[in-house]
């Protein structure tokens, strides 16, 4: 690092005796006539590609397109919201060194970003004014180890004042005044590069942390930053505003010198466009204005006025900005492959979706369908940089269009949840239980504003104090089900991974994972491995030697175990040393951290660096994955040809017990499809077609035909698996065969033919637009099939005992019903076919439809019946208390109403004795005309006492009571009686 410091101050100095002067002095003639005459150049779109050019051309920078929404690999996020977020392994020391992304010197982008939800969340303040978004687009320079502080402020400033001509006296630039109590020096450096270029002392502004140091974290990079900060109003001067959340002066521009070695800038195209188009709102751009159009266009609302505050009446101003926000936003994130669903990232998109759906529908006056509708509109103004748009726009518009029928259903819904609890509360309490409030945003996916905007009309607010407890509450209880469920490796930290690459560890060999071969009878052998202990790792620290009993990590010089990765679980196995051979070291995960292996172990004796250990990873594991591994690419390519280029792939995961596949798709699948899907995957494996693989570089890999990727950071060279066809064959050929070809760093069969079989157990739509499918194969799949041919013995068992009996009893009809519930409940969870699994539950649900309708037949002959015996006994009693044969609290309730319609005037308690279950059933009628008594009072009178509960209303109640605090029924009866008799007299 010294010596790239070094350099700098030599390039320093020359550029300073140079062309610094003299750009400085051409720049201040420019005049603001000039400026204005600029600003029908700068589309938005030219703006973009400028900056793109600026970089690339003029100072070798390498362009990278920008990364999904979706972070890759990175749980800490749910969005990328920031341009710095797809090069973090690069920051963290942890790039794959035999990625593309080890290989970047100067970068150059665009990034897409999304602030909603986590830290930086915007959501709640897009609308207020003109220049929140929860979605905007970064531009960014950057330099990992190249060029440093004096290059990255000459080329800002030359691109500013020169390419997009801005007035060099409408810009202020900040630099970093060091700080004290964390040992942090003044960044003089900075200070002297931005006066050397010509700037006054008066626009190089000092200032703290908290505007001018940039952390990424608690650890891990960091360095002072510099800002430039451009003056709206210009003819004064504005030092005095910078960072003063003036709406006049604004930052557009911020240089980061990360780690002193590396740069990161950032700088938002929407504020950048609305200073070049001379506009004082991002929404008064062009990246806005014809989507504001299409709005009105399609509203019953006045035009968009830019409007804020008590000025915009009825919030129709704020509405259009939150609709076109959010509208930009749902698309990318569906583009990228994030729909609207219940947790993480899905449920802060459902979120924004529905907080656009209540401003377009209930401020803006605007049909159901708008937002779908206004889809090309936004493709249009973003798919020159993201041509995804455009690719996806009909699934877009499909599930907004399902997700806003969706939640107008759910608010009125939501409406009578607000009314049953307003009319509980105190007349005289205009707060709301923030834990329903809560529920409605949670559960029915409410925008908290739209909550209090429908209390609001009523009177109401909300405890938001309450309602951040909550959501704190429900957060921590999240975060711990995720460590209670998640894997704790002891992963290596920055600084030891740093630690490593100084001490000159060499990366970890994992090329033994690939050493296997098949023999002639259908046999895999793998090679064996035998490594050197290079590293350990525990509490938190690279140590030399661990003790029995101690967990750690451990790095060898080559490893034949295979990290998780690509969607394929570790291996699982043990290490053994070479004077130790009957001491077995357990591994219980492998991971990559960077170009490391890390294996997590507990020590069973003492291990030191420099031990030489063998290698011994079970091998029907292994052999499970690679079955699996291999089946899901052949599904991924089976579901491609049948269903086209819709599908695309989600997320998938296999071990050796199962495969998991994601996957876009409008609808489940019916059980034809999922037959089909099946059936061509088994023609695959009984074609025992080759396998091949073979390592290309990464260019040449993208120019196969019909290669299938997923959003990754791929190696180079890169391994492509290929069925049925050689990798040469498919790229030499004029018209190659269509077959499954993939990018994969797995490990896969040589033949299809050890899958076996292959059976779809389970699949459904996790959010609408995205299926899953879960797959065994082998012997699960064999096992699979024989219980479902098990059940559907079963069933036709239980059809054909329904057809031998001609007339059923009404305990006969209970049993049936009973056998019939417990074989749906085990259609429900054995591991069967799923084409199966739907034809029986379907079929099965309406044999109990039909069983429960005979059920309520027989029950009302039986209940009238029973009450012509109990009117003949009790027709003049004003109360009537007895003791009959029921087997269930619905005949006993049935029987309870049938007898109340032939005396109305009365009231009934009827009870029965359930000797086997220990139990004593009541269910009760209280005539409308009786003031003094109600039906569920009146049951939670008499079961209450006998360890038992009631549930019902005024006019019906049903209640139970245990048999063992019965000593006498008769006491019971009596006691009803005379429970009822009281409130009779004390209401007379």
């Amino acid at each position: 690092m010294a010596a790239h410091i070094t350099t700098v101050k030599h390039l320093h100095g020359a550029l300073m005796k140079t062309n610094v002067l003299t750009l400085s002095l051409a720049l201040r003639r420019r005049s603001i006539r000039a400026y204005t005459e600029s600003h029908g150049e700068f589309t938005s779109k030219r703006v973009r590609q400028k900056f793109i050019d600026f970089f690339a051309e003029g100072y070798g920078h390498q362009v990278v397109r920008s990364s999904p929404v979706r972070p890759r690999a990175d749980p800490s996020l749910m969005f990328v919201n920031a341009g710095m977020n797809q090069f973090k392994p690069i920051f963290l020391g942890n790039v794959d060194p035999r990625s593309e992304m080890a290989s970047y010197r100067r970068v150059v982008n665009s990034q897409k970003c999304v602030r909603a939800g986590g830290k930086h969340n915007d959501l709640e303040d897009v609308g207020k004014d003109l220049y929140h978004h929860t979605f905007f687009e970064m531009l960014g320079n950057w330099s990992f180890g190249d060029y440093f502080k004096l290059e990255a402020c000459a080329m800002a400033w030359k691109l500013l004042t020169e390419e997009y001509r801005i007035p060099p006296e409408r810009l202020y630039v900040t630099y970093f005044t060091g700080d004290t109590a964390n040992a942090l020096p003044p960044d003089e450096e900075t200070r002297n590069i931005w006066l050397s270029m010509g700037l006054s002392p008066d626009r190089v502004l000092p200032f703290g942390m908290k505007d001018n140091f940039w952390e990424m974290g608690d650890m891990g990079p960091c360095g002072p930053c510099s800002e430039i900060h451009y003056d709206h109003v210009g003819n004064r001067n504005a030092a005095s505003l910078v960072n003063a959340d003036s709406p006049d002066v604004v930052e557009i521009w911020n240089l980061v010198f990360m780690q002193y070695n590396s740069v990161d800038t950032g700088m938002g195209l929407e504020r950048l466009v609305t200073v070049l188009q001379g506009k004082r709102s991002n929404y008064d751009t062009d990246l806005f204005t014809s989507l504001l159009s299409a709005i009105h266009q399609c509203s019953n609302a006045p035009a968009y006025q830019g409007r804020t505050g008590v000025a915009d009446v009825g919030q129709v101003d704020k509405a259009y900005r939150v609709v076109a926000d959010h509208l930009r936003t749902i698309c990318v994130c569906i583009a990228d492959g994030v729909y609207p669903g219940n947790a993480g990232a899905e449920l802060v998109l459902r979120h924004i979706l529905r907080r656009a759906v209540r401003f377009s529908t209930e401020v803006l006056q605007a049909p159901q369908g708008t937002l779908a509708s206004l889809v090309p509109i936004v493709a249009h103004i973003l798919s020159d940089a993201y041509p995804e748009l455009n690719k996806e726009s009909e699934r877009i518009k499909d599930l907004i269009n399902f997700n806003e029928a969706q939640f107008l259903s759910l608010l009125k819904q939501g409406r009578r949840v607000i009314d049953r609890t307003l009319s509980t509360m105190d007349e005289n309490s205009n707060v709301f239980p923030a834990s329903v409030a809560w529920s409605l945003y949670r559960n029915l996916g409410f925008p908290v504003d739209l909550i209090d905007l429908m209390l609001e009309e009523r009177g109401k607010i909300v405890d938001k104090n309450e309602m951040k407890l909550l959501e704190e509450e429900f957060e921590k209880l999240s975060v711990q089900t995720e460590e209670d469920e998640g894997d704790h490796v002891d992963q290596l930290d920055l600084l030891s991974l740093a630690e490593l690459q100084n001490r000159g560890v060499p990366y970890t060999d994992d090329s033994p994972k690939y050493c296997y071969s098949l023999e002639s009878d259908g046999q895999y052998v793998f090679h064996p491995c035998k490594a050197v202990v290079l590293a350990l790792y525990c509490d938190g620290s690279l140590v030399s030697e661990v003790r029995e009993g101690q967990d750690c990590a451990v790095i060898l010089d080559r490893t034949s175990f295979y990290a998780e990765q690509g969607g394929q679980a570790n291996d699982q196995g043990y290490f053994t040393k070479d004077d130790l051979q009957g001491v077995l070291f357990p591994v219980k995960s492998v991971r990559l951290a960077g170009g490391y292996v890390v294996h997590q172990i507990t020590a069973t004796e003492s291990l030191r660096v420099g031990d030489q250990v063998n290698l011994h990873f079970d091998e029907a594991w292994r052999i499970g994955c690679m079955v699996n591994h291999t089946a899901t690419h052949v599904l991924n390519f089976v579901l491609r040809e049948l269903f086209g280029p819709v599908v695309v792939q989600r997320g998938s995961h296999c071990s050796a017990k199962r495969l998991r596949f994601d996957f876009s798709l409008k609808g489940s699948l019916n059980p034809s499809e999922l037959q089909r899907v099946e059936e061509l995957v088994v023609n695959v494996i009984r074609q025992n077609a080759d396998v091949f693989i073979e390592e290309i570089p990464l260019s040449r890999a993208k120019q196969i035909p019909g290669l299938r990727t997923v959003d990754e950071v791929y190696p180079d060279p890169v391994r492509v698996v290929s069925v049925a066809a050689p990798v040469s064959d498919l790229l030499s050929s004029e018209n190659p065969k269509q077959t499954s070809v993939e990018l994969c760093c797995g490990t896969h069969l040589l033949k299809t033919g050890a899958i076996c079989d292959f059976v779809i157990v389970y699949e459904r739509q996790m959010v609408k637009g995205i299926c899953r499918i879960v797959a065994v194969t082998g012997d699960e799949a064999k096992k699979a099939r024989e219980a479902g041919q098990t059940l559907l013995e079963e069933f036709e068992s239980l059809m054909a005992r329904k057809e031998t009996s001609n007339t059923q009893s009404l305990t006969e009809a209970k049993d049936f019903s009973k056998d019939a519930g417990v074989l749906i409940n085990a259609v429900h969870v054995t591991q069967i076919p799923q084409r199966q699994r739907i034809q029986l539950e379907t079929r099965l649900k309406s044999v109990l439809k039909a069983s429960n309708t005979t059920i309520r037949k027989l029950e009302l002959k039986e209940a009238a019946f029973k009450a012509k015996e109990l009117l003949n006994k009790h027709s003049n009693k004003p109360v009537v208390v007895e003791l009959i044969q029921a087997d269930s609290r619905s005949l006993l309730m049935k029987t309870a109403i049938q007898l109340s319609k032939d005396i109305p005037q009365s009231l009934v308690m009827l009870f029965s004795q359930l000797e086997p279950a220990g139990k004593l059933l009541c269910a009760c009628h209280v005539p409308k005309c009786s003031t003094g008594c109600s039906a569920i009072d009146w049951a939670l009178s008499v079961c209450s006492p006998l360890g038992g509960s009631a549930e019902g209303g005024r006019d019906t109640a049903t209640g139970i009571a245990l048999a063992a605090n019965v000593k006498d029924v008769t006491e019971v009866l009596n006691w009803a009686e005379e429970v009822a008799q009281n409130k009779i007299r004390s209401s007379s």
